[in-house]
């Protein structure tokens, strides 16, 4: 099939345009979902609507097809300091970069799957296809793609928009962070009294740093572990009674966070305790016919140690779109305009006409 890609672009840039221009911080996403939603129904399109998630289906959906879901986000994380430019006025320059704050992460990856999906959603295809733009994904907040996914038709792939410079991510790291705690007796600096609770965190924090765990990912490596955040003591006479320090741990898809925490309590001997184990590792089978078909298209597949809402999906997923990470959260953040172009062209090329089972 044939496809107007210079009007596909140019409609794309535009929405990307309207949306920088609109501050969509996580959690204050309405006014960025409200202009994506009119921006849909303009074009005939029945959306769907939760908190600041805006969806839409296919209209031809049937349920005894599989549903292919589209998905990126609309939130953005605060402008850091050092912009340059003006985060919040989409600025086009001749050289076709694109300035403002998530024009890289993601809203490039939003408005490029939009476009496909509104081209190939009226076509005839042997999936169903939904297009998912959530909310509160730079927080992994409950109210974006966790509150969305019960309520909608069973999905069998997802395909998830991130600034991966259109190489397909197949694997991708989770997250667990662990508050550990070490408690002991305040006394005086100056006399042999108390029981100090900084000593008692140090085999710890050692063992955090040196341990290795043994199953290691042939995409993703080895889970990686990093002590962030040590807190203790309240002025430098006083022995601390309490001391406690924060893990940041990447899981790969060899283990399960709860699998990771168990292990992890089974060494140390410091009172540990889990934020969540919800952001579990995600990943694709290599032999998937999308993943297959990527790797036709000279698409490489790589592992991402970066988190997305794909570890809220509890089906498989790939994450692959516009830009380069390495942008995201920086001042005077970019996208160019041939990167949304060859987005949709490559989106189009891989779902016309695809298999998802």
């Amino acid at each position: 099939m044939n496809y107007d890609l210079p009007t596909l672009t140019s409609e794309a840039v535009g929405l990307l345009q309207s949306l920088i221009a609109i501050p969509s911080v996580s959690r204050e996403e309405e006014k960025a979902a409200d202009c994506l939603q009119q921006y849909i129904e303009l074009q005939g399109m029945e959306t769907g609507r939760k908190g600041n998630n805006v969806w839409c289906l296919s209209p031809m959906f049937d349920l005894q097809k599989p549903t292919l879901l589209l998905n990126s986000h609309i939130d953005t994380v605060k402008p850091v300091t050092g912009w340059r430019k003006q985060p919040y006025r989409p600025t086009l320059e001749s050289n076709g970069k694109l300035y403002g704050l998530g024009s890289n992460d993601a809203g490039a990856s939003v408005v490029s799957l939009l476009q496909t999906f509104l081209t190939l959603c009226r076509t005839t295809q042997k999936y169903n296809l939904l297009f998912l733009a959530s909310c509160e994904e730079e927080v992994s907040g409950k109210g974006g793609i966790e509150s969305v996914l019960p309520g909608l038709p069973p999905i069998t792939f997802a395909l998830v928009g991130e600034p991966t410079e259109m190489q397909p991510a197949i694997a991708e790291k989770g997250l667990m962070v662990l508050d550990v705690m070490a408690t002991g007796r305040s006394g005086h600096a100056a006399r042999e009294e108390g029981d100090n609770a900084i000593y008692k965190v140090l085999d710890d924090i050692r063992w955090f740093r040196d341990y290795r765990f043994e199953r290691v990912s042939p995409l993703l490596g080895p889970v990686k572990m990093s002590v962030t955040m040590v807190n203790a003591g309240t002025q430098h006479n006083v022995i601390p009674d309490r001391c406690t320090f924060v893990v940041d741990i990447r899981s790969n898809e060899c283990y399960t966070n709860e699998e990771l925490f168990a292990e992890i309590e089974r060494h140390i001997s410091c009172q540990a305790q889990a934020r969540s184990f919800r952001l579990g590792s995600s990943h694709a089978p290599a032999d998937h016919p999308l993943v297959r078909r990527t790797v036709g298209m000279g698409r490489t597949p790589f592992g991402s140690p970066t988190l997305s809402d794909q570890a809220l999906m509890p089906f498989p997923s790939l994450k692959m779109g516009p830009g380069k990470s390495s942008r995201s959260h920086t001042a005077d953040e970019f996208i160019f305009v041939r990167e949304i172009e060859e987005a949709i062209r490559l989106y189009l090329e891989l779902l016309d006409g695809a298999e998802i089972v």
